[in-house]
């Protein structure tokens, strides 16, 4: 009895384990659903629509975006216009959203119509205030739903499917998933591991041209989804030959000074660079570093990012200063339209000798038939005064450069162009004049598209004799005579550049190091040419001068690699200078005692090592003299 007693006991207690153990099961179901519920809510999108049965009419009845929601893999929604179309749902109030879900159109196209399509959330029904929540790297697959985990933290109210750019949206049916909540901006989406800027324009205008500023709202994300910049701006196109390219250049402008990234400083006026006929997406910033490593006063900043315009997915850019001046960028005084006498008359300036001047408002061709542009004083209030000053004063330097002109920038901004070997290094020159200075400066670099060996008028730039400028390269006007008697007639000025290279060279301008940069750039910039050539398709097409077709991101910098390792060797043989790599000593010098500094070439640089840029010295203290390198 008692045995039976106890058996009957144990099988109630088991049963009340197994009874405690699921309902511990369905609490943790329960509590999983509700995190992650499949959310529904009013279908918002694209109204006008394609009726492909009906000789592709347009219509607002038939392929809605409402059958992205109707549960039927069968239907589909697909809009009138072929870019910039969407379909998405209004949650009611802000959700967080955890998982994403997708099927592609049933038809031939349909599983390649998904690819870099982008969902986004936002708490403003204009999507200006969007921010990304992914973008698609696969195809689709036809009949069936795709997944993705999504890791925002940002509550949103409207979330929405942009379809990739000219596939008129054709999505069978779209799932969001997520919980009610406001959540917090402590980690948000990167398309890539660089930037993600994201631009919004008002009514969902694109930018046309490069005078009509579209309101925009700017969203930059970095640091890994870490960091946030939103404010509202304008956005335009910019440039000249690239404007004619399928992926457009932008200039992006804050209504407020940002600092943007990891800049020097704050500004309004930031660019985004297309760099289409580039397919490294790496020469402008490998010749900043050239730029930096040749000791010029100003490099232009600049890093790679990934581009969204309303929700499409643009590719990769390099975002970049606004070349102007400002403080950090052209540091010269900024003139005022009273500024039209004495001193305040003598500037500051900056201008560009620029083979398209004359398709801008203000301009004028020198006397040696140089076409300039005047950047700043800028167009709508520069002064007739200040305009016949620049002129007159730019007429004389062409005729007196050695009494005009700063030899020193001069220089070295040459080097940069000739061992990048860029063909536009004299299509467009800058260069700046400040105020109760008699000397025009030149820089900073700008435009290397074409250069690194990706120009077929010029391919291959190290079997030439001479320098790129004299064999085959751009130049605007009449520069190419200017250059010359600067370069090759002048022994002095030819002392001076030897002694700037050395400089360089001893500096860490190497082979190794420059191997070194180009490496670090392929990898950090290898999950965003991915996109971009998915975008672009061009990796296997000859556009803008590309000389050769190298079949693959990686042979193309490869191409770039090989280039550098030749055209520092072919620099050398040019200059006629032997690299020795120069063992100077760490060298401590007794700061209790006066010394003096001087350039290799006998330059006095003041009584201080401090706030010199990287190069060579001599240091004079007492009766001792000894070389130390600056880095």
């Amino acid at each position: 009895m008692y045995l039976c007693t106890l058996i009957a006991l144990i099988e109630s207690i088991m049963k009340l384990q197994l009874r405690f153990f699921l309902l511990l099961i369905l609490i943790l179901l329960t509590a999983e659903a509700s995190a992650d519920d499949k959310l529904t809510g009013v279908v918002i999108g694209t109204k006008e629509c394609v009726d492909y049965n009906n000789t592709s009419k347009s219509t607002t009845t038939v392929n809605t975006c409402a059958n992205a929601f109707d549960g039927n893999l069968n239907t589909y929604f697909a809009s009138w216009e072929r870019s910039y179309t969407w379909a998405g749902l209004d949650l009611g109030s802000p959700h967080v959203i955890t998982r994403v879900g997708w099927s592609p159109r049933n038809d031939s196209q349909g599983e390649a119509r998904v690819l870099l399509a982008v969902f986004e959330g936002a708490n403003s029904p204009d999507f200006m205030d969007a921010l990304p929540l992914y973008i698609v790297d696969e195809k689709g697959k036809i009949g069936q739903m795709s997944y993705a985990d999504i890791d925002c933290s940002r509550g949103f109210r409207y979330v929405r499917y942009i379809g990739p750019s000219d596939a008129r949206c054709n999505i069978a049916e779209l799932e969001f998933y997520g919980y009610p909540d406001e959540g917090d901006d402590s980690h948000l989406y990167q398309v890539t591991n660089l930037p993600t800027v994201s631009i919004h324009t008002l009514n969902g205008e694109i930018p046309y041209d490069k005078e009509h500023q579209i309101v925009s709202q700017l969203t930059i994300i970095s640091e890994n989804g870490t960091k946030l910049l939103s404010e509202s701006g304008t956005t335009r196109e910019r440039g000249n030959a690239s404007r004619g390219f399928p992926k457009k250049p932008y200039r992006i402008k804050f209504d407020t000074k940002q600092k943007v990234l990891d800049a020097p400083g704050k500004a309004k006026k930031w660019t985004l660079i297309n760099n289409y006929g580039d397919k490294t997406l790496m020469r402008n910033l490998l010749a900043f570093e050239l730029s930096k490593r040749i000791g010029m006063p100003y490099t232009p900043y600049g890093t790679a990012v990934d581009v969204l315009l309303n929700g499409e997915y643009k590719g990769c850019y390099q975002l970049c200063d606004q070349v102007q001046v400002h403080k950090h960028r052209v540091e010269i005084t900024e003139m005022t339209s009273a500024d039209n006498s004495g001193i305040e008359l003598t500037g500051g300036y900056f201008i560009e000798i620029d083979a398209y001047a004359d398709k801008e408002n203000s301009w004028f061709k020198s006397n040696k038939g140089n076409p300039v542009t005047i950047k700043s004083p800028e167009e709508d209030s520069i002064t007739t005064q200040q305009k016949n000053y620049i002129k007159s004063y730019f007429n004389n330097m062409e005729s007196q450069w050695s009494t005009y002109l700063d030899t020193n920038t001069f220089l070295r901004h040459f080097l940069v162009g000739e061992l990048s070997g860029n063909t536009d290094t004299y299509w467009s020159v800058f260069m700046y004049k400040d105020r109760e200075n008699n000397q025009m400066y030149t820089g900073p670099v700008w435009d290397f598209d074409l250069a690194f060996d990706n120009d077929n008028r010029t391919y291959p730039v190290c079997s030439k004799s001479d320098y790129i400028y004299r064999s085959g390269g751009s130049c605007a006007g009449n520069m190419k005579t200017f250059v010359d008697n600067i370069v090759v007639k002048n022994a002095t000025a030819k002392k001076q550049m030897l002694e700037i290279w050395d400089e360089a060279r001893q500096a860490g301008l190497t082979e190794e190091n420059l191997v070194a940069f180009i490496d670090s750039l392929e990898t950090e910039l290898n999950q965003s040419q991915r996109l971009n050539f998915l975008r672009w398709k061009i990796m296997n097409t000859k556009v803008h001068q590309n000389p050769k077709l190298w079949g693959s991101y990686t042979a193309e910098v490869q191409n770039v690699r090989r280039f550098m390792k030749e055209r520092l060797a072919w620099m050398d043989k040019k200059l006629q200078y032997t690299y020795v790599p120069n063992a100077i000593a760490t060298v401590r010098v007794n700061t209790a005692l006066p010394y003096r500094v001087f350039t290799i070439a006998g330059q006095p640089c003041g009584n201080s090592l401090n706030d010199l840029r990287p190069g060579v010295y001599i240091i004079h203290q007492g009766t001792t003299s000894q070389k130390v390198i600056v880095r």
